[in-house]
């Protein structure tokens, strides 16, 4: 399915949904909440920095609350969940961080792989009795060149590669959808998973990298060929709202060019691993669930 020069003011109304957005204070998370609160969603901006967020939220045209939500500290993410007790229609997993420096989550884990990934498979696994629309994950072009380390998976044996380290996690982004839709069958009612990737855009990531020398090489490069984040935002855009299957992947049309309308395209070949995908998703759970039975049973 491919969009003609769609845009965020093709957005269907959306009065009346509810929408959490992780990492929406700045970023595309922050085009994405905007996008959505002006198209009639009450959209929650689940962030780590709460006063960020209410910056974010004051320059909102449209109906938002802004909730603390820390991926990298399990206890953060559970006692979001616990505090929820309403209708989700749409689940953005946003936030991300991108080839920092080696570091843990309070829980122990590698920081991309705890934060990327197994922050949101808590959030969206402990969600899932409210859950009633759509989860859509963002990953990267970058889970391209990625590899699942099932035996590794919080390099504590290799030596650590940030950018290997970010791949990774973005690749588990995409398994993980593919075995969410899988598991949510007839469960899942009218929930459908999706993921979606920006292309290259402008965001804050390009300078939180590990490598100050790197940040600094990317920044013109980024000014140069980088579209902006609400045209990075679009292609979540379109996952959370357009007729799409579950299991999608949109990203803008033509893959790798940038400043296209979004529209399906192909995971990369890694991504298609059910196996992985199901392997990935027994390890996450021993890894986050059997802390917290909360959630729903997607086993």
């Amino acid at each position: 399915m491919t969009a003609s020069a769609w845009s965020a003011r093709d957005l269907p109304d959306l009065s009346g949904r509810t929408a959490i957005v992780t990492g929406a204070s700045s970023g595309i998370g922050a085009e994405t909440a905007r996008a959505l609160a002006q198209a009639g969603a009450h959209v929650v901006l689940a962030v780590r920095d709460p006063g960020k967020g209410e910056r974010v939220a004051a320059g909102i045209d449209g109906a938002t609350e802004v909730l603390p939500l820390d991926l990298a500290d399990l206890g953060s993410v559970r006692a979001f969940a616990q505090g929820w007790a309403r209708p989700v229609d749409l689940l953005i997993n946003n936030a991300g961080i991108m080839a920092v420096p080696q570091g843990r989550t309070v829980d122990g884990f590698e920081l991309h792989i705890g934060t990327n990934h197994l922050g949101h498979f808590a959030l969206t696994t402990l969600l899932m009795p409210h859950l009633r629309g759509r989860v859509v994950t963002v990953s990267s072009l970058a889970a391209a060149r990625g590899t699942v380390d099932l035996d590794d998976l919080n390099w504590e044996r290799r030596r650590y590669r940030p950018w290997q380290a970010y791949c990774q996690s973005k690749l588990a982004n995409l398994l993980f959808t593919q075995e969410l839709q899988l598991r949510l069958g007839d469960e899942g009612g009218s929930v459908t998973a999706l993921s979606a990737h920006p292309g290259f855009a402008a965001t804050p990531l390009q300078r939180r990298t590990s490598s100050r020398i790197q940040n600094r090489l990317l920044a013109p490069f980024t000014r140069l060929f980088a579209q902006s984040a609400a045209q990075g935002a679009l292609p979540t855009l379109f996952a959370a709202t357009q007729d799409l299957p579950g299991g999608g992947y949109v990203g803008p049309d033509g893959g790798t060019r940038m400043r296209r309308s979004p529209a399906l395209t192909p995971p990369p070949p890694a991504a298609r691993d059910a196996g992985l995908a199901r392997a990935l998703w027994d390890v996450s759970a021993r890894l986050v669930l059997d802390q917290n039975r909360s959630g729903a049973n997607l086993s």
